[in-house]
C-alpha cells in the first residue's frame, strides 16, 4: 500500500524550482511531525541535563577549598581536575542522546503500524522515501543539535554557578574559565557530536529496518541477532571478529582516531583523517542498504 505522493508530473522536470520547493516544504513538516510525536527527543537531554546540574550545585559545597588545592598542582593535572565535571555532563548527555536515538528508530516504523496511523500517513502527498528520510534526519541531525544545544547551556550554568561561589569566597574565576575555555570546547564538542552520529549511523539504520519489519519486541528483534552471529562464529571459528566490530561501532569512536589522548586543542581535530576511515564509509554503505530496505518494507506494510 502506498501513495505516488511526491513524485514528479511525466511533465515536470527535476530541475523544476517549484516542484525542489514544494519538495523541501514536505520533508521540512516531515521532520516537524516527527518532533511532535516525539518529545522525548528533547524532554530526555533536558531532564538529564537538570539533574546534573542539581547534582553539579551540591558537589560544589566546599568548592574554594578544593580549588585552591588544585591550582598548587602541574597545569596538566590541574585542568584535567576543573575540566572533569564539564567532561562527565558531557558524556552523559551524549550517551542519553545515543539511547533515545536508539529506541526513537525502533519505533519509528513501528509505532504507526501499531496505531494504525499509518493509513492516515499513507493517505497524504508523502512518498515513503520522504517518510524514511526525515525519520533519519533525527538521531542523525536533530539529536546531535538538540544535545550541542543542552550540553553547552548546561556548562555555561555550570561556569557561572562556580566563578559566582569562588568571587563570593574572594578568590578569581579566571583558572575555571581558562582551564575550561566554553567556546574553545564548544566547538570540539560539535565536531564530536557530528563524528559520533556519523559513526552510530548504522545503529540507528539497522533500528529503523528491525521498526519496519517486526510485528513485536523491536528491541529484542535489533539485539538478538547480533548476539546470535557472534555465538554462532565462537562456537564455530572460535573468532570473535563480529563482536570487535560491534563493540568498536558502539564504544570505539575517538576524537581523530586518538584514542588515549584527550582533545583539549582545535589542532588537535583531525577531520580529514577521521572522514578516510575506512569504517566510517562502510558504516554509511550499510546505513544506504538499510534504509532503501526499510522503505521497501514501508511500501507494502499495513498496520498490525
Amino acid at each position: 500500500m502506498s501513495t505516488p505522493s511526491d513524485t514528479l508530473p511525466m511533465s515536470a522536470g527535476v530541475t523544476d524550482p517549484g516542484y525542489r520547493s514544494a519538495s523541501t516544504r514536505v520533508f521540512y513538516w516531515s521532520v516537524r511531525r516527527e518532533l511532535w510525536e516525539n518529545r522525548s527527543i528533547y524532554i530526555a537531554p533536558l531532564i538529564v541535563a537538570v539533574v546534573e546540574l542539581f547534582g553539579f550545585f551540591i558537589s560544589t559545597i566546599g568548592l574554594p577549598e578544593r580549588r585552591r588545592a588544585v591550582l598548587l598542582l602541574d597545569p596538566a593535572k590541574a585542568r584535567a581536575a576543573i575540566e572533569a565535571p564539564y567532561d562527565v555532563a558531557a558524556i552523559m548527555l551524549i550517551l542519553t542522546a545515543f539511547i533515545v536515538g536508539v529506541f526513537y528508530c525502533l519505533d519509528a516504523l513501528h509505532g504507526e503500524r501499531r496505531d494504525r496511523s499509518i493509513l492516515f500517513w499513507k493517505s497524504l502527498p508523502v512518498s515513503d522515501f520522504t517518510t524514511l528520510v526525515s525519520k533519519a534526519t533525527i538521531p542523525l541531525l536533530v539529536l546531535p543539535l538538540v544535545t550541542f544545544a543542552i550540553i553547552v547551556a548546561t556548562q555555561f550554568v555550570m561556569l557561572l554557578w562556580t566563578s559566582v561561589l569562588l568571587i563570593t569566597h574572594g578568590m578569581s574565576p579566571a583558572s575555571t574559565w581558562t582551564y575550561f575555555p566554553l567556546f574553545q570546547q564548544s566547538l570540539i564538542l560539535l565536531y564530536g557530536l557530528v563524528a559520533i552520529a556519523l559513526w552510530h549511523a548504522p545503529i540507528y539504520g539497522w533500528a529503523l529496518l528491525v521498526s519496519g519489519w517486526v510485528r513485536r519486541a523491536t528491541f529484542l528483534w535489533a539485539v538478538l541477532p547480533v548476539i546470535a552471529i557472534a555465538v554462532f562464529e565462537k562456537i564455530t571459528f572460535n573468532t570473535s571478529h563480529f563482536a570487535a566490530i560491534v563493540k568498536d561501532r558502539l564504544l570505539g569512536f575517538a576524537f581523530g582516531l586518538h584514542r588515549s589522548v584527550a582533545i583539549d586543542s582545535l589542532v588537535q581535530l583531525t577531520p580529514g583523517r577521521y572522514l578516510s576511515t575506512p569504517g566510517l564509509w562502510l558504516g554509511l554503505v550499510f546505513v544506504a542498504l538499510f534504509i532503501a530496505a526499510a522503505i521497501r518494507l514501508r511500501r507494502y506494510r499495513g498496520p498490525l
